[in-house]
């Protein structure tokens, strides 16, 4: 039973690996590299589970990285237990043939209550009264301290938002060492998330990406020689690669003209009624679910199919939470989860980071809104009336979809921007095969 890593450097893909990537693109002249199409939709919650059940959405179950629960008839976006996937998971099925076989799963997702050894995840704390402290979860619970004793608060903030950065990778990759220090399990998977963040702002090829690189390569490049130096075989793993994008495709507006969503008045603000309306969208980057009250219909495909800056509509990826059509963007184009026709009547989330309660996913909580003048004095404002124990919103982000330069999702890309795994001991030619390169590892098998 050989001891293994493996490293997911989301959004690495083969055209990013050069001159600003020198450790990875050593790691894979000397390991090997391979690249597949993603999973469909090339989102991080479906193509880390396809990796860790080595089965497709529609068995897992895991059709993006959030749908609507026709029960509740509520969008739920980045729920965190495990039990949402469905299957035998990787530590299962290695534990079931190696007796003594132990797994970390560190900040891969659907992290909560899985039935690995040790689990470290982001989880704010939410209080009573409105606040929201940032915070870890961690199985075994008393590791949460120790942890943190050791390496100080994990940095909430530079894992998403307007200061999302390499702060969050560089504590994961800290407690990766510190886990192999004080466990050393058989299988360690580390979750690397820094090039989705800058990628997505600010599109592949722009000149801020090149530092970006440079900084991703270190920190992982740094992890690795310290698990070789420790007998550990490390593979490298991406999601998906990011595409330029130009243009935000509205799904919500387009159906709210033709008078399909229900919108209810809260104080002034709109939300999207999901249960009342005949159909709506969950966006998800370049891909979409759209739902419908009373079934799927040939007028309702082929109204979707004419629509500007749609590529294609697919049939349900389940028959639970998928959508009734499931909607992929041109390669240039994204979709975003806006349902309102006057910014003034936008509901109170949608200026905020609030990644629960927007009904599909924001890439624009990336960005500080540029018609703020002072940004930082109206965070600090925001900031003095929490410690005042005062209730406020911070309304920072941006409305303007055009500020988004990158995104994901779409499974048929070009070679440069498929996903990649290096140093594989077996063939990876989907997400799935990623599982058996996984035990193919634990194994000790060498490569073919």
């Amino acid at each position: 039973m050989q001891r293994v890593a493996v490293i997911n450097v989301v959004g690495l893909s083969p055209s990013l690996l050069g001159p600003s990537t020198p450790r990875l693109a050593a790691f894979a002249q000397k390991h090997g590299m391979q690249s597949f199409p993603p999973a469909f939709p090339a989102v991080t919650c479906t193509a880390q589970s396809s990796m860790l059940t080595g089965t497709p959405p529609g068995r897992h179950g895991i059709v993006a990285n959030g749908w609507y629960d026709r029960e509740s008839a509520e969008v739920r976006f980045w729920k965190q237990s495990n039990h949402l996937v469905r299957g035998e998971k990787i530590w299962d099925h290695l534990r079931r043939l190696h007796p003594g076989f132990t797994c970390a799963q560190l900040f891969w997702w659907y992290n909560m209550y899985s039935t690995a050894d040790l689990t470290m995840t982001p989880r704010p704390l939410y209080p009573a009264d409105g606040r929201k402290v940032f915070d870890i979860h961690t199985q075994p619970m008393e590791l949460r301290e120790k942890v943190k004793a050791d390496l100080g608060p994990f940095p909430f903030p530079s894992f998403w938002g307007p200061g999302a950065g390499i702060a969050c990778s560089e504590w994961i990759a800290k407690a990766a060492r510190w886990t192999e220090e004080h466990e050393s399990p058989t299988l360690s998977l580390v979750y690397l998330p820094h090039l989705d963040y800058c990628l997505q702002k600010f599109g592949p090829g722009a000149p801020e990406i090149a530092p970006e690189l440079e900084a991703i390569d270190r920190v992982a490049g740094e992890l690795i020689d310290f698990l070789e130096s420790r007998g550990v075989k490390v593979m490298v793993v991406s999601e998906y690669g990011i595409s330029k994008v130009i243009r935000p495709i509205h799904l919500n507006r387009l159906f709210r003209k033709k008078g399909w969503l229900q919108i209810k008045d809260e104080l002034g603000r709109e939300t999207l009624d999901a249960g009342g309306s005949e159909v709506f969208a969950v966006a998800d980057h370049q891909v979409a679910h759209v739902y419908t009250k009373h079934g799927p219909t040939p007028e309702l495909r082929e109204f979707l199919e004419a629509l500007d800056g749609v590529a294609e509509v697919r049939e349900s990826i389940d028959g639970d939470r998928s959508g009734d059509f499931v909607v992929v963007a041109e390669p240039d184009a994204w979709f975003t989860y806006y349902y309102w026709e006057d910014d003034a009547k936008a509901p109170d989330f949608a200026r905020c980071v609030d990644i629960h309660r927007k009904p599909g996913y924001d890439p624009a909580e990336l960005f500080l809104d540029p018609a703020i003048s002072l940004p930082k004095w109206e965070i600090g404002k925001f900031l003095l009336k929490k410690k005042l124990g005062l209730r406020g919103l911070l309304e920072v982000i941006p409305l303007d979809a055009t500020l988004v330069k990158g995104s994901h999702g779409r499974d048929v890309v070009e070679v440069g921007e498929q996903p990649l795994m290096l140093g594989s001991p077996v063939p990876v030619t989907c997400a799935e095969d990623v599982f058996g390169a996984m035990v193919a590892a634990v194994d000790g098998r060498a490569p073919q």
